[in-house]
């Protein structure tokens, strides 16, 4: 049996971009988990986890470990506490978004159902991605006009 701690400062990836810094850790490898994925992030004052997003295919779960992160929903923002959990749905009512508006970093716990592929849409980008069922980036773009089914088929 692998455990990992909620309570360390041991991280896999730091983004260092401005206004999305955050420091991240991938709990559900570190303890060798197969059909549920969970990451722990802690994200410095004044940044976004990531952007407004949805997942088609995975459902995601919060917990808030450490602070009074901002969640960001279709129903608008609300302030969390340490304690509250939130569940995504998959498509648009799950789409999300975590920012910190305190002083403090604030600590977060994601799950999610790890059903591959996935299509995963930034909302305020209009962007939308694809990956395989191995993971792989298949695109990432904006999406143009809908091709009729036989466009191109000749």
């Amino acid at each position: 049996m692998k455990i990992f701690n909620l309570n360390c400062d041991e991280w896999d990836r730091v983004e260092d971009r401005p206004g999305w810094r955050s420091k991240d850790a991938w709990v559900g490898a570190h303890i060798g988990a197969e059909l549920i994925g969970g990451s722990m992030y802690e994200l410095e004052p004044g940044n976004r986890l990531c952007p407004y997003h949805l997942h088609y295919a995975n459902e995601e779960w919060l917990v808030v470990l450490r602070g009074e992160p901002t969640l960001r929903t279709p129903e608008g923002e609300q302030a969390l506490t340490e304690g509250d959990v939130v569940c995504f749905p998959r498509g648009k009512q799950g789409a999300h978004q975590v920012s910190n508006r305190t002083d403090s970093p604030i600590r977060v716990l994601m799950f999610s159902t790890r059903i591959a592929p996935e299509i995963v849409e930034q909302i305020d980008s209009g962007k939308i991605g694809a990956r395989s069922a191995k993971g792989e980036q298949i695109l990432l773009t904006r999406p143009g006009p809908l091709l009729d089914y036989w466009d191109g088929e000749d």
